[in-house]
């Protein structure tokens, strides 16, 4: 008999919710300390500055792989099967890291960026776990709560700098390395949270909610990257929403991606260039709640509208102040508000767009295309710094974010104005 009544389903939310925002604040730490410490890596061990970007490339590479392999780990075992596994195959990536710093190799690196970049593809599924039993009109708050808490630990990595050097001299480690030790605790600690938090798994739940009150749940349908696609044909609100997230991923992580070796070239120090970056992920992460809260209130459309607006005008700040410490940091801000907007939007209109059956499978293909927009633009970004500069690269951003902005407001519009009947479910 199921019990799961809408009090019992509320209480259990509260605590998925719970769980997932804390094991978000210790992964956090790693994509914080990859952010900063991984481009100086790559220039130190690679000898050149083109591949200042190539961590978070590869970075955002190993999250697109990840991310239909852990959908599919989710329908089969459930949310909490696939994220813990997803969180100690990046600790593994986070050791790695250290060993690369220490036998001074820059493909060992990129091995390294690879599997943590599955902490990534993780923490992009979470957000997602956090909507399994929420309410409709509560989506985008569940949501950007869970993303908001990713703040404190990734603000938190590239401040740890100095604390994670004085880890590397007591454990006699590589300069910059000391820092995924710190990296590493944290993801293996988020595995124990969510271990603990998400009993009974939330998906499972949600499905037997979705089913005639049976005992049993029934498993989801699952399907593949070309199937689920095939599927979404017609279904103008979800691939105006992928158009959102791809775009706003590949635009933020190729401006982002060399920032730090501009400002290096530029001669600010390691101190200034950690706390550009943090400002970058709180503008990312910090204003969430109130994102989430706008998205429910004025709609996902419009939200993302806003986002594409913040990242055209974030790159004409950093583009035009390029030789500015000062306006470059403002503009790394915008971008990462402009991010926010984009994706809590996305994601939300993903969620209400789809039926119940379909939403495991279609959130991974989102992940999947997120991360391969932001592959190619961190890959675009080490080009574009050597051949335009940094203010020719936030030019063609800030064209490309029109562009996107313009194609998914037409599919919109192409669009039927009410949501699907997924969205009451």
């Amino acid at each position: 008999m199921n019990t799961w009544n809408t009090a019992a389903v509320a209480r259990h939310q509260r605590r998925t919710v719970t769980s997932l925002a804390l094991a978000q604040v210790f992964s956090g730490i790693g994509t914080g300390a990859v952010v900063s410490v991984g481009a100086l890596l790559a220039v130190d061990l690679s000898g050149n500055t083109a591949w200042g970007g190539s961590v978070t490339t590869i970075l955002t590479l190993g999250a697109m792989l990840a991310s239909m392999p852990l959908a599919r780990l989710a329908s089969a075992r459930g949310r909490r099967g696939a994220l813990v596994t997803g969180l100690l195959i990046a600790a593994a990536g986070a050791a790695l890291m250290i060993v690369a710093a220490s036998i001074g190799s820059f493909p060992v690196l990129l091995a390294a960026g690879l599997l943590l970049g599955t902490g990534s593809a993780v923490n992009l599924q979470a957000r997602f776990a956090a909507t399994d039993l929420a309410q409709p009109h509560r989506r985008g708050r569940d949501l950007s709560f869970v993303v908001w808490t990713t703040t404190v630990g990734a603000v938190a990595g590239p401040n740890l700098l100095g604390v994670g050097e004085n880890i590397g001299k007591a454990l006699s480690l590589p300069q910059y390395s000391g820092i995924f030790v710190i990296s590493g605790a944290g993801l293996l600690v988020a595995a124990l949270v969510l271990t603990v938090g998400l009993r009974p798994d939330p998906s499972t739940v949600a499905r037997m909610m979705n089913t005639d009150h049976s005992a049993t749940p029934p498993r989801p349908v699952r399907q593949g990257f070309r199937s689920t696609l095939k599927a979404l044909q017609g279904n103008n609100r979800a691939m105006s929403a992928l158009v959102t997230v791809m775009g706003a991923h590949g635009i933020m992580v190729a401006l982002m991606s060399v920032t730090s070796v501009h400002m290096d070239s530029h001669g600010a120090s390691v101190t200034i260039i950690g706390v550009t970056i943090s400002l970058h992920i709180a503008g990312m992460y910090a204003l969430s709640p109130l994102v989430g809260w706008l998205t429910d209130i004025i709609s996902a459309p419009r939200m993302a509208m806003t986002g594409f607006v913040l990242l055209v005008t974030a790159a004409v700040f950093a583009g035009v102040g390029a030789n500015s410490h000062l306006w470059v940091t403002v503009g790394l801000v915008l971008l990462g508000l402009g991010w926010c907007a984009a994706t809590i939007a996305g994601a939300a209109l993903i969620a209400s767009s789809v039926t119940s059956e379909q939403r495991i499978s279609v959130q991974g293909v989102s992940d999947t295309l997120m991360s391969g927009a932001g592959a190619l633009g961190g890959v675009l970004a080490g080009i574009g710094l050597s051949t335009l500069g940094y203010d020719g690269l936030n030019a063609a951003a800030g064209i490309l974010a029109v562009v996107v902005g313009v194609i998914a407001a037409i599919m919109l519009r192409r669009a039927p104005h009410s949501t699907s009947e997924a969205s009451a479910s």
